[in-house]
């Protein structure tokens, strides 16, 4: 291209008033603010400029900006957190949400959307305290003397470790300095909480002993972590934590406990084991018990923290606590969820995360034959279709070595990769989110609460 053709070029961009005058653009005009619209005009205008200057080329015309613009700007009302069917093998999916919400805490959430008593004590008319909506309940079914909630697990053993062992040392066992997703390390989260960390023990190893040595050293607190993301087998030793807190009333330091998953029934009805629950961990001892509202607990994303009144109080006044506490939405959930454990029998149909725990193979064989067919037509001159047993996880860091018996469809691609394969199911409404493992794209029934959504899907996607 000559010199001045660049030029040229760029003078027959069209102006932002061409673009905003468009009719694509009209329906948009009418509910976008216009200096955001007329921004993103500008900065599409400006990437064509960049680009005819470094590459030449024929200029866009107001048809094709206005076309690239109304893309942008109807994304802008999209919302971003959308629904997905979660086929992944993995039930309590971090990154897609873990525990599901039941029917009762979506609508004790949509109860409490408006003005509500969050800390208003109505028998008094007077300021109240917002965990006295959940305390109560949250004793009852733990056996704890008291508690308090904060906005996640991580929040719950900060507090509970710059409340009780600001600038003094914490005594952890090698074994159980855990690190869970997204990099987070318990190491960094006790120094952070402004203690110091005192390593005892080996990694497959720890006795009684180790922790009495801390103490001797000034240890203040003892901590106790599960380990819910991995195990070490083989010669391996813990000190448990009906040891430990006969260890810390002899030498009056306080005992946390970390669970992480916080289970309050025994997953040994699912053929599962492996994880304590809080009431063993209450009953044990423990001063203090932390663990998740959103993974086996199935509620909303929280941290609890239960135990003996004196450690609670003191946690209650730690001035972060107001940084780290949940809004009227999450107490309302959680509170709904918690009642469904006062009747654990009917737990699987309370809890959608215990649901699919629980749902017996037949179910999830009697599902497949609902959904094959479709997927069958949507997968025609794709990928060949073959069905797989196979065991799904809990996930989220909960009972890393233990599974469940399912069904898989696996989709072999007939052409392209496996990965363009799972792109086109993302690209369904609702996504639809597989794993790739071996050259397949495979989709775990059991994490499928419901067979039509996938249908339709489908459907929709196989109409012109």
């Amino acid at each position: 291209m000559a010199t001045g053709e660049p030029i040229k070029a760029l003078a027959t961009l069209p102006a932002v008033y061409e673009i905003l005058a468009h009719p694509r653009l009209a329906a948009l005009a009418a509910k976008t603010d216009h200096a955001l619209l007329v921004a993103e005009i500008q900065r599409r205008l400006a990437q064509h400029r960049e680009a005819l200057r470094a590459d030449g080329g024929t200029p866009p015309d107001a048809d094709a900006v206005a076309a690239e613009v109304a893309k942008i700007v109807e994304g802008w009302f999209e919302p971003r957190l959308k629904p997905v069917i979660n086929l992944t093998g993995t039930l309590l999916h971090t990154n897609l949400g873990r525990a599901p919400l039941s029917e009762a805490a979506v609508a004790a959430m949509t109860a409490a959307s408006g003005t509500v008593n969050l800390e208003y004590d109505l028998g008094r008319g007077k300021r109240g305290d917002r965990d006295t909506l959940i305390e109560e309940l949250l004793c009852r079914l733990s056996g704890a003397e008291a508690a308090t909630i904060v906005n996640n697990n991580a929040a719950a053993v900060y507090l509970t470790l710059n409340t009780l062992a600001d600038r003094k040392r914490v005594a952890v066992s090698r074994g159980e300095l855990v690190e869970i997703g997204d990099s987070f390390r318990i190491p960094d989260i006790v120094k952070k909480s402004g203690c110091k960390l005192m390593e005892v023990g080996t990694t497959n190893r720890t006795h009684p002993a180790d922790y009495q040595r801390a103490l001797e050293e000034g240890a203040t607190v003892l901590l106790k972590v599960h380990a819910s993301n991995y195990r070490i087998q083989g010669f391996t030793h813990e000190v448990s934590l009906v040891e430990l807190v006969a260890l810390g009333r002899k030498h009056n330091v306080p005992v946390v406990t970390d669970l992480g998953s916080g289970a309050f029934v025994d997953m040994r009805r699912w053929g599962l084991a492996g994880e304590p629950t809080v009431q063993e961990s209450v009953a044990a001892g423990a001063d203090v018990v932390t663990f998740s509202g959103d993974k086996l607990l199935g509620g909303p994303q929280a941290g609890l923290i239960v135990g003996r009144v004196e450690a609670i109080k003191r946690i209650k006044r730690n001035p972060m606590k107001r940084a780290l506490r949940c809004d009227k939405l999450i107490l309302a959930a959680l509170e709904a969820t918690l009642r469904a454990y006062l009747s654990p029998a009917t737990i699987e149909q309370s809890l959608p995360a215990y649901r699919l725990i629980g749902r017996p193979l037949a179910e999830i064989e009697r599902l497949m034959q609902d959904v094959l067919p479709p997927i069958e037509r949507w997968a025609a001159g794709r990928a060949g279709v073959a069905v797989e047993p196979g065991r799904s996880q809990v996930g989220s860091g909960s009972l890393p070595d233990q599974t469940l018996e399912t069904r898989i469809i696996a989709l072999t691609p007939l052409r392209g990769s496996p990965e363009t394969l799972a792109q086109a199911l993302r690209e369904l409404r609702p996504p639809v989110i597989g794993r790739v493992h071996g050259g397949k794209v495979l989709l775990d029934l059991r994490g499928l609460p419901d067979a039509q959504p996938l249908i339709e899907a489908l459907a929709a996607a196989a109409r012109p």
